[in-house]
């Protein structure tokens, strides 16, 4: 007799849609950064299957002109998310990143700016899929989804303790 092996029909899966905008024109001078931060965006929406978003790549000025209005904060910041209202189902909402702040930062903390980037727009996606740092246990569940996320791109995870090697280090 005879055995018949079956294989089940999977449904394609429906990929997210990402719009990326530049204002800033110092976001598209390295092609490979911007290629870094779909993968990103891709990685971070990988359980939102159909899932919409828009991420923002603009400057220190435009950020801090969106935490002003947004969220009463006039001062610049690396990152800010714009969750979509609860009924939009598919889409998720905005994300928009500061060039300057995450170039700064990045050299503070000794990373590589595509690193810095890729880790914020991870970051802020996880916030428009609903996670939050505002409490400890949140915060470690999102650092631990944030770091699994960034060494699947081959980023070393950014919570980790760095070594001073600033000047007037004591000896």
């Amino acid at each position: 007799m005879k055995t018949q092996s079956r294989r089940r029909a999977t449904p394609a899966r429906k990929s997210a849609n990402i719009s990326v905008v530049i204002e800033d024109r110092r976001w598209r001078e390295d092609a490979a950064l911007l290629r870094l931060i779909r993968r990103a965006s891709r990685l971070a929406l990988q359980e939102k299957a159909g899932a919409a978003l828009t991420i923002l790549l603009t400057d220190d000025a435009r950020l801090r002109a969106l935490n002003a209005a947004f969220r009463g904060k006039d001062k610049a910041t690396n990152v800010l998310s714009f969750p979509s209202p609860a009924s939009d189902t598919l889409y998720l909402g905005d994300v928009a990143l500061a060039y300057g702040m995450t170039a700064r930062e990045a050299r503070a903390q000794g990373k590589s700016f595509a690193a810095h980037a890729a880790h914020l727009v991870v970051h802020g996606i996880l916030h428009l899929t609903g996670h939050d740092h505002a409490k400890a246990r949140d915060a470690r569940l999102m650092e631990a989804l944030e770091t699994g996320m960034l060494a699947r791109l081959g980023i070393a995870d950014p919570y980790a303790p760095r070594p001073y090697t600033g000047p007037g280090k004591a000896a």
